[in-house]
């Protein structure tokens, strides 16, 4: 198996990021593999499929590149790279990290993900910017016109495994974050099943990068910089079919009471969630479901707590009896 030792330092300074790169690099992958593995990526597959294949068509030098550093079994570093850590990169600064890789360094690691010598026709000198401009239509093409609603999915989705390392540490945030990925002990990480050396990584900076599509993968700028990309948890991962169907009404007689919206937080709080997860549920105004919670929780049903910079709501025993109540 492959794993990362991960000194106490760089795990006390490790961070869940947002990476827009990461998330143009996931639809690129999911594109190269063409198969769904939930109703949102059927969707998404059926919305931007046919022109990823005409753009392969008419070009053969992408082609090419889309199937050495995406489609192998390995994802090039040319299509991956670990974010800085801030929380307001734009995919521009991203992808110029991109443009910057020297051709020596793209070509080897082209070698290293297609597991033999490079294609003739990508030994090119505008290699990196090629795939630069790979992932600049994907940007622009399939992340941008929704990346408001994706980033709010990732955004809840890291409050979420943030809690998870404030109530239960890193065992129970990375807890079934991606296939093989889990934490060892011993300043041990796991990051795949893959058969591989392990890597020393004390000292640099680690992050944990979430994207909305079902892929997988791990990145690094050796020796500053290492991410692991993972799928966001649960619906939210699953776009906006997913949120629409989290967010089906409640209960008739539970709407009644307290009004649609109010009762769809209320049935929601099940399990804590932060008002920023509620809002990518629901799709309502962050002031309106901040009012929403204020009085569930003045009324006795909605209990908070703190986790580290974030607060989550859930439901307290007489919140749980009365939608119980009103589900029967």
């Amino acid at each position: 198996m492959g794993w990362w030792q991960v000194s106490a330092d760089t795990l006390a300074s490790s961070r869940f990021v947002i990476s827009p790169l990461a998330e143009a690099t996931a639809s690129l992958i999911i594109l190269a593999r063409g198969t769904a593995a939930h109703p949102g990526e059927r969707d998404f597959l059926k919305s931007h499929k046919p022109a990823y294949q005409a753009l392969l068509a008419e070009d053969p030098v992408t082609a090419a590149l889309g199937r050495a550093g995406i489609g192998a079994c390995w994802i090039a570093d040319l299509f991956s790279r670990p974010p800085a850590g801030d929380d307001d990169e734009t995919f521009a600064a991203e992808v110029a990290r991109v443009r910057a890789i020297p051709l020596d360094a793209a070509l080897a690691d082209l070698a290293i993900a297609v597991g033999g010598p490079v294609p003739e026709i990508l030994r090119r000198p505008d290699l990196p910017e090629r795939a630069a401009g790979l992932l600049q239509w994907a940007w622009e093409r399939m992340v941008a016109p929704t990346w408001p609603h994706r980033r709010r999915i990732l955004e809840a989705d890291i409050i979420a495994r943030t809690a998870m390392v404030a109530r239960g540490g890193w065992s129970a945030a990375l807890a079934g974050i991606g296939p093989g990925t889990r934490w060892l002990g011993e300043g041990r990480l796991r990051i795949n099943a893959h058969d591989s050396p392990p890597r020393d990584i004390a000292g640099a900076r680690l992050f944990f990068v979430p994207v909305t599509l079902r892929a997988g993968w791990v990145a690094w700028d050796e020796p500053h910089r290492y991410a692991l990309m993972y799928q966001c948890s649960g619906a939210l991962a699953e776009g906006p079919r997913a949120a629409a169907s989290a967010s089906e009404p409640a209960p008739e007689t539970l709407s009644a009471l307290l009004g649609p919206a109010r009762a769809q937080v209320l049935v929601l709080l099940g399990s804590p969630k932060s008002t920023t997860q509620l809002v990518a549920f629901t799709g309502l105004a962050l002031g309106s479901v901040g009012r929403h919670v204020q009085v569930l929780h003045a009324a006795g049903l909605l209990g908070r707590s703190r986790a580290g910079r974030s607060v989550l709501y859930y439901r307290t025993p007489a919140g749980d009896s009365l939608v119980a109540a009103q589900a029967g």
